[in-house]
């Protein structure tokens, strides 16, 4: 006898066949925390017990991740469980953030998610001299001030 859960392993949701934006919002946090600490998706999944195919999974929204994971994810990452939720769209699209950074236009790709980025970040971070770090954060924004005004 065939049941309303057919193709389903002992219920849960089912597959609609796009991922959940939540989901897909928490997984690009993870992904973002991850490559800014330079960890791999192995490496990951060694220190919370799963696969790197799982935490691709997790990464692209396909599986969802639960609260005890999420708090894995949280300590292992060395961030706070809000952290995944940062910069989340609410459901009439406004920012959940009452001071939300500013987001890229339509059609453009969010910035925060390039390897360029991220590479960016991560270089910055290995400064060890804060003076030198701060100098370089203010040269920078001096730079991208001075473009636009051209």
């Amino acid at each position: 006898m065939q049941t309303a859960t057919r193709g389903r392993r002992g219920g849960g949701r089912p597959k609609l066949g796009k991922p959940n934006p939540i989901d897909v919002h928490v997984g690009s946090r993870v992904r973002l925390r991850r490559t800014l600490l330079g960890m791999s998706q192995e490496k990951l999944g060694e220190a919370i017990g799963l696969t790197f195919q799982q935490v691709q999974k997790y990464e692209r929204g396909a599986n969802r991740i639960g609260a005890s994971r999420l708090f894995d994810l949280s300590r292992v990452l060395d961030v706070p469980v809000s952290f995944f939720f940062d910069d989340m769209q609410s459901q009439d699209g406004q920012a959940a953030d009452p001071a939300p950074t500013p987001m890229p236009e339509a059609g453009e790709p969010d910035p925060m998610a390039k390897r360029e980025t991220l590479e960016l970040v991560r270089a910055y971070y290995r400064i060890t001299d804060p003076s030198v770090r701060k100098r370089i954060f203010e040269l920078t924004k001096a730079v991208a001030n001075a473009s636009e005004t051209v």
